[in-house]
């Protein structure tokens, strides 16, 4: 679903991802882990075409990325850290707008993804007025009305609390049957809980991809959150 050749990003001498190659299969849940500044934010903005790569080859959903971004567009959707939301329009308007800048027009999937994302309470709710964690179901939700076919949740639950946690992780679960999910997250739990394959990255690049049993494995510890802190502290030395 998604190839990565020697992808490299510089901003004049900086290297913020350092000949990064990678493959994301269809269907998976990928987490792309590391502390901050390691160059999570800056791959995924290049896999949604926000951020021109200096060299390497992409490719997504067999399009190049070189060639054929707009295709590509069409296929990828980003939930961004920062919500994504018009808080003066209703629940029910901030999707009918994305769905309709995507030429979706159907009235029963809007209505169909509130009930997908819990919110038929706040249907006619003005975004402002909801709850962290209803404003960040609708930001996922607004990602997903369009159907893409891989989704990218860039740290999907910051700031919530453990209970709005929960439901987004049932809700990111549902989703990961049918569409092929890149996730970053801060919380190890998290990446643990959801993801089938976890990529750790340390200054630009790429220091350790498996399972977390197998990430656990090769650092020989005996977590994974100890296992994260041996790689990125590998790439320090």
């Amino acid at each position: 679903m998604i190839q990565i050749q020697n992808l490299c990003k510089r901003f004049g001498n900086f290297c913020a991802v350092n000949n990064l190659s990678l493959h994301i299969k269809k269907g998976e849940v990928f987490a792309l882990l590391g502390l901050n500044g390691a160059g999570k934010s800056t791959t995924i903005g290049i896999l949604c075409g926000l951020i021109e790569k200096t060299s390497g080859t992409v490719l997504i959903d067999n399009k190049n990325l070189d060639t054929q971004l707009e295709a590509i567009k069409k296929s990828v959707n980003l939930s961004p850290q920062e919500t994504a939301i018009a808080p003066n329009l209703t629940v029910f308007e901030n999707l009918e707008l994305i769905a309709t800048l995507y030429g979706q027009k159907s009235q029963e999937k809007i209505f169909d993804t509130i009930k997908q994302f819990s919110l038929q309470e706040k249907t006619n709710v003005l975004a402002k007025k909801l709850s962290g964690g209803q404003k960040r179901r609708l930001s996922v939700a607004m990602a997903i009305i369009t159907n893409p076919k891989i989704l990218i949740l860039d740290e999907p639950t910051l700031g919530l609390d453990i209970k709005a946690r929960k439901k987004l992780w049932e809700i990111i679960k549902t989703l990961a049957q049918t569409t092929t999910i890149i996730l970053t997250t801060h919380y190890l739990e998290e990446a643990e809980a959801l993801a089938n394959r976890i990529g750790v990255m340390a200054n630009g690049k790429l220091v350790g991809v498996g399972t977390r049993t197998e990430l656990i494995a090769r650092t020989k510890t005996q977590n994974f959150e100890d296992a994260f802190l041996k790689l990125t502290e590998e790439s320090d030395e």
